[in-house]
């Protein structure tokens, strides 16, 4: 029984590392493809922006803040506060009474976290 345990482990081992050195290799291909792209012309350097989101925690951050008014939407529809909706309704009033230079900015931070492209939206009025 020992045996068999043994050698299960073994092979799930090898197989586990023969498939970290597939994926290596698939990675270098993928890289070397897409420097040969960037050489013709056709794809944009993307990868350091790539890796420099991946450890970025203030994009969160921010979305966390600029979501906050649904927070407050959910909290005076939800709470037992009789008060707290009629709450609400007055900071939505005032809320929708922002310039609309913030609700532009709202829209091209969260498209920019979520690498959506805001300014096309706005150059192509909603249309691809």
């Amino acid at each position: 029984m020992w045996l068999s345990a043994i050698k299960l482990a073994v092979s799930a081992g090898s197989k586990i590392y023969a498939n970290k050195q597939k994926a290596k290799v698939a990675m270098s291909d993928a890289q070397l493809l897409h420097a040969e792209r960037q050489a013709r012309g056709e794809e944009a350097y993307q990868g350091k922006l790539l890796e420099a989101r991946q450890n970025d925690y203030k994009d969160e951050f921010v979305l966390v803040i600029l979501s906050a008014p649904i927070i407050v939407l959910a909290w005076g529809v939800f709470s037992d506060d009789p008060g707290a909706l009629e709450k609400v309704k007055t900071f939505f009033e005032h809320f929708a009474a922002l310039p609309t230079w913030f609700s532009t900015l709202w829209i091209l931070v969260v498209g920019s976290i979520f690498g959506i492209k805001g300014t096309q939206i706005f150059k192509n009025g909603g249309k691809k």
